[in-house]
C-alpha cells in the first residue's frame, strides 16, 4: 500500500468497528488496533492519521486506558471521539470532570466556529451523545469549536499540532453530519487522498495467492454464505482447478440454499465441489438435546469431523496422483479477526470461524483472502467476481443454522415446519423490496408453548413463530425493522394458512442491546 493506514485505536467502544468502516467509506484504508498496543508499534505502522474511539464512561475509572503522549507529539493527525476526546483533553492538561448534565442519545450542539473538522457546519447540529463526564476546559493551545448544554467543550482543535476532538459520535447515522466531520478530518485536516477501493483487493490477492500456493492444491469449506463463497471464488480465480471446495450439508440450511451451493455456485464459478449430505447424522446426534450451547457444540464438533473425513479423502486422492494439498481457505472477515482477539477493550466473541479445530496432522496452512475486509466490501467483490446475486446478498445466517432458531428439541418435522415459514417470510420481504434494508429476519419456532387458535369450525392448539426483522450495519448493535403492517399481514396470513401446525405469528420489537439478534 502506498500509504500507511488510518489507525482506529479501540478503547472498548461499541462502535469502534463502525469508525473503521466510516473511514473506508471515505475511501481511506483503516485498521483497528487495541489500546494496549505500545505507541512505538502503532507509529511503526506509519499511520497517516489516528482516531481514538469511545470507551469507558470516565477517564477516572479504575484501570481506565490511557494514551501515550508520544501519539500526541508525533505530528500525526489525531482525532479523539467521546472517551478518546476526553482522554486527549485529560492527558494534555485540560479539565475533565463530571458533567453538569449527562447527555445520552439525540443532543443539539451549538457550533461556535464552523472551521476545521466542523468546516461547512450550520450554527447548530443534531448529534448523538453518550456521556456523563465532560471536558470543562480545553487544554492550552486548543480552540473550542462547539458546546452543548452538558459539555462546555464539545469539539476542539489545535491545528498547529494537528489534534482534534469531538464529544459526540460522528460515526453513527444518528449524527446526520457525522460523515462530513470525519471526511473533514481525513481529507482536509490530515490531507489524505481518496485512494482506497476494495476492488483493488482482487488483483492484489490473486497475485499473493499464486505466489503463496505455487503448484500445490487447496481445499475450502463452503458454508453456503457469502464469505466462504467469495473467498473460494477469489482463490479459484488465482489457481483454477487446483482448488477443491467441500460443502457439508448438515440439514439446517434454509429452503433453496443447498441447491444454491450445489448448482448455482458451481455453475457461476466452475469450481470443483465435493458435497457431503450428513443431515441424518446431525439429526441423530441432536436427539433429545434442547440446551442451546450443547446444540452448538455438537453441531460444531460433528461438522469438523465430517469435513475432516472429506479433506482426508481429497488429500489421499491428490497424493495418489502425485499432488499435494497444502492450504485451507477460510472466509474470515475483518470483524471476525477483531472479535476473536483483536482487542483488550472488547470481549472476544468468536472462538473460531468457518472450519475451526481441524487436526494438526492434516498440515494445512491458512489462506484468508478477505481478512482485511468488512461485509459490504466482500459483497462488492463477490458481485465483481460474478457470483449469483442471491448468494452475494444472502442474509447473515448462523453456522448452526435453523437448529438454533428452533427452541427446544430438533426434529425433522419441526425443521421442515420452520423452513417453510422462513421461506415465506423471506419471499414476502423480498417482494416488498426489503432485501437491502433489512439485515436479516430470523424466524423462530417456539417450544413448550402452544397457542390456542380457531381454524375452520374448531379450536386448534398450534405452534407460535416469532418474526425477528432487524436492521444493522455492524451486527454489534441492531434495531428492529419497521416493516409495514400490510407486509406483516401478508406474511402472517401465508404462514398460518400454508404451514400446518402454526396458528400464530408474533413480532419481536426489541433492539440489540438489550436483546441479541438470535433468540438462542
Amino acid at each position: 500500500m502506498a500509504q500507511g493506514p488510518v489507525l482506529v485505536v479501540d478503547f472498548g467502544a461499541q462502535y469502534a468497528q463502525l469508525i473503521a468502516r466510516r473511514v473506508r467509506e471515505a475511501n481511506v484504508y483503516s485498521e483497528l488496533v487495541p489500546h494496549s498496543m505500545p505507541a512505538d508499534e502503532m507509529l511503526a505502522k506509519n499511520p497517516q492519521a489516528i482516531i481514538l474511539s469511545g470507551g469507558p464512561s470516565s477517564v477516572y475509572e479504575p484501570g481506565a486506558p490511557r494514551v501515550d503522549r508520544k501519539i500526541f507529539d508525533s505530528g500525526i493527525p489525531v482525532l479523539g471521539i467521546c472517551y478518546g476526546f476526553q482522554v486527549m483533553a485529560h492527558e494534555l492538561g485540560g479539565d475533565v470532570d463530571k458533567a453538569a448534565l449527562g447527555e445520552y442519545g439525540k443532543t443539539e450542539a451549538v457550533v461556535d466556529k464552523a472551521e476545521g473538522i466542523l468546516s461547512g457546519s450550520p450554527a447548530g447540529q443534531s448529534t448523538w451523545m453518550s456521556h456523563g463526564v465532560a471536558v470543562r476546559r480545553a487544554p492550552e493551545g486548543f480552540t473550542v469549536l462547539a458546546h452543548t448544554e452538558g459539555a462546555p467543550v464539545a469539539a476542539m482543535e489545535d491545528k498547529s499540532r494537528k489534534l482534534y476532538g469531538v464529544q459526540w459520535h460522528p460515526e453513527v447515522k444518528h449524527t446526520p453530519l457525522g460523515q462530513d466531520l470525519l471526511e473533514n478530518f481525513l481529507h482536509q485536516e490530515a490531507g489524505l487522498p481518496r485512494s482506497w477501493d476494495p476492488s483493488g483487493i482482487i488483483d492484489e490477492q490473486v497475485a499473493q495467492i499464486r505466489e503463496k500456493v505455487g503448484d500445490k492444491q487447496v481445499i475450502c469449506g463452503l458454508s453456503g454464505g457469502v464469505d466462504s463463497a467469495v473467498a473460494a471464488a477469489l482463490v479459484h480465480k488465482a489457481i483454477g482447478n487446483r482448488l477443491t471446495c467441500v460443502f457439508v450439508d448438515h440439514g439446517f440450511l434454509r429452503k433453496g440454499e443447498v441447491e444454491q451451493v450445489r448448482h448455482d455456485f458451481v455453475e457461476a464459478t466452475g469450481i470443483k465441489l465435493v458435497a457431503v449430505d450428513a443431515s441424518e447424522n446431525f439429526l441423530d446426534a441432536l436427539k433429545g438435546v434442547s440446551e442451546p450451547e450443547r446444540k452448538r457444540k455438537i453441531i460444531g464438533e460433528k461438522f469438523i469431523r465430517t469435513f475432516e473425513k472429506a479433506a482426508r479423502d481429497i488429500v489421499s486422492q491428490a497424493g495418489s496422483e502425485g499432488g499435494e494439498v497444502k492450504f485451507l481457505v477460510q472466509g474470515t472477515l475483518y470483524p471476525d479477526v477483531v472479535e476473536s482477539g483483536g482487542g483488550d477493550g472488547t470481549a472476544n466473541i468468536k472462538s473460531h470461524h468457518n472450519v475451526g479445530g481441524l487436526p494438526e496432522d492434516l498440515g494445512f496452512e491458512l489462506i484468508e483472502p478477505l481478512r482485511t475486509l468488512f461485509k459490504d466490501e466482500v459483497r462488492a467483490i463477490g458481485t465483481q467476481l460474478g457470483l449469483p446475486e442471491e448468494m452475494v446478498w444472502r442474509q447473515p445466517f448462523p453456522g448452526p443454522g435453523l437448529a438454533i432458531r428452533i427452541i427446544g428439541e430438533i426434529t425433522r418435522e419441526r425443521l421442515d415446519l420452520l423452513r417453510d415459514a422462513d421461506a415465506i417470510a423471506r419471499e414476502e420481504l423480498s417482494k416488498a423490496g426489503f432485501d437491502r434494508d433489512i439485515w436479516q429476519c430470523p424466524v423462530v419456532l417456539l417450544a413448550d408453548v402452544h397457542s390456542v387458535g380457531v381454524q375452520g369450525d374448531g379450536r386448534t392448539y398450534g405452534n407460535p413463530v416469532v418474526l425477528r426483522p432487524v436492521s444493522s450495519e455492524d451486527a454489534m448493535t441492531a434495531d428492529w425493522s419497521r416493516v409495514p403492517y400490510d407486509v406483516l399481514a401478508v406474511i402472517s396470513t401465508r404462514i398460518t394458512n400454508e404451514c400446518r401446525g402454526i396458528n400464530r405469528v408474533v413480532l419481536d420489537v426489541t433492539s440489540k442491546p438489550p436483546a441479541t439478534i438470535e433468540w438462542e
